[in-house]
């Protein structure tokens, strides 16, 4: 068994990890953590869900834990996820992020913290997404220069990073199998006299409305024909299941900065 610990367990996504974490055979949910001064504090994470009493405490800090050597799942902000990753690595503890919109310098924190534990960073958890990004690549590298490329992608109304982490990473993926950079070819929103649209911009289109949990499509666009390849989330146990599964692996791994792919093996 597996001991887990959920980092922001009072959010969407955090129940929904426990949620996960209770219903995965090989993991043992341990506690979860919360904001200090939220209301939630000594709550049992399985009476969080709905679920009967699992002796699973909510705190505000890590630190409780620390005679567990969890795997720590976070999916909170920037902030506390940076905060948490330097708890992981004072007690040797793997951790899986799903946080998104890191800058440059805090993906470097998350790099040199995987140098002595093992994490899993990925912009999406999903299975089904992951699949997305094999297949990108090969229909980049057999289309090649004949097309068009847009990416569209649509969250709920109360996520803070645009365009989405997992928006970048199709982005990365395509612009890698033309042997591109993303930073000089991507083009976020248009307005105006924007001219002819050159072949090797990258176009992304973000939207933000109600309460979707995550729609992203790749339209390969050519003269006569278009190719279009989305993944629709219809809820976020997708993620939660992923993540668990991805703590579960951690846990066996030497330290290194591991993707979902590599969980997955693809």
């Amino acid at each position: 068994m597996v001991a887990i610990v959920v980092a922001g367990a009072s959010g969407r996504m955090g129940r929904a990890l426990i949620e996960a974490t209770i219903e995965t055979i090989d993991a043992e949910l341990v506690g979860g953590t919360v904001r200090s001064g939220s209301s939630l504090f000594g709550a049992d994470a399985g009476e969080l869900v709905g679920k009967k009493k699992i002796d699973a405490p909510i705190h505000d800090s890590l630190e409780v834990f620390s005679s567990r050597s969890p795997v720590v799942i976070d999916f909170t902000t920037i902030d506390s996820t940076i905060d948490h990753l330097a708890w992981c690595v004072s007690r040797s503890a793997p951790c899986v992020i799903g946080t998104t919109g890191f800058s440059v310098d805090q993906e470097q924190s998350i790099s040199e913290a995987a140098k002595k534990i093992p994490i899993v960073y990925a912009p999406n958890f999903s299975v089904g997404v992951n699949v997305v990004f094999d297949l990108l690549d090969r229909a980049a590298r057999v289309f090649g220069d004949t097309v068009d490329i847009e990416i569209i992608e649509t969250h709920h109304r109360r996520k803070l990073d645009a365009p989405s982490g997992t928006a970048l990473a199709l982005g990365r993926i395509i612009a890698n199998a033309f042997d591109r950079d993303l930073d000089s070819t991507a083009v976020y929103g248009r307005e105006g006299q924007t001219g002819i649209r050159p072949r090797e911009q990258i176009g992304f289109a973000t939207v933000r409305a109600g309460d979707v949990v995550g729609d992203h499509t790749v339209l390969f666009a050519a003269d006569g024909e278009r190719v279009e390849i989305t993944h629709k989330a219809s809820n976020r146990k997708t993620f939660a299941t992923g993540a668990v599964r991805s703590a579960i692996w951690a846990s066996r791994q030497e330290p290194g900065l591991y993707s979902m792919r590599d969980v997955l093996g693809i």
